[in-house]
């Protein structure tokens, strides 16, 4: 029995250009892809936003951040939604100068530049390291603020300065313990 097909795709075959066969490789989409990604990092590098517009933006979404807290802990969803939104508004016209003043003297926000992106880092007592409070990339400032992360008050960590920060505590009548004449027992 013969194949009826076999001439039709044998010349199938032949009759695709260089191009196409190039195409339809795993090299060729590949390729396409690398080029596509080359294209998106040089726009990424040429749109880097610079530190005036950064730190403009991140003030902005910082007195956003505070102004929106109400004492309600929120979860990681509520902050990526509220961070989205702090994107497209902007905080009230007449800021608040207490508040401000506040947030300069405990906290600082530096910014840092990269290769195709730009960030800013939110330093205080509390995250001396630093914690990342903006990205920007594609000439957008892209919040990622956390009310937690703010250190708006600083207070003493116990009453008296003559009291002791650990005092000593007997457990009279714990069997578990032993007789420690450390503890007391």
């Amino acid at each position: 029995m013969e194949q009826t097909d076999r001439g039709s795709y044998k010349s199938y075959r032949t009759q695709e250009t260089l191009a196409q066969q190039f195409w339809h490789s795993c090299l060729g989409k590949l390729t396409v892809l690398a080029a596509i990604i080359g294209v998106a990092l040089f726009i990424a590098y040429l749109t880097v936003p610079d530190e005036q517009t950064m730190m403009e933006e991140m003030t902005d979404n910082i007195r956003q951040c505070i102004e929106a807290n109400d004492s309600i802990k929120t979860d990681w969803i509520d902050d990526a939604v509220n961070n989205v939104s702090y994107i497209f508004t902007h905080a009230d016209s007449i800021p608040d100068g207490a508040i401000d003043e506040t947030f300069d003297k405990y906290n600082k926000v530096v910014y840092k530049r990269h290769t195709f992106y730009a960030s800013a880092m939110l330093l205080n007592n509390f995250r001396p390291e630093g914690v990342c409070a903006g990205i920007g990339v594609f000439n957008i400032v892209i919040p990622t603020v956390n009310f937690n992360d703010f250190l708006m008050r600083v207070g003493p960590m116990h009453k008296g300065y003559d009291q002791k920060i650990l005092q000593r505590t007997v457990i009279k009548g714990s069997e578990s313990f032993g007789s420690d004449p450390e503890l007391g027992l």
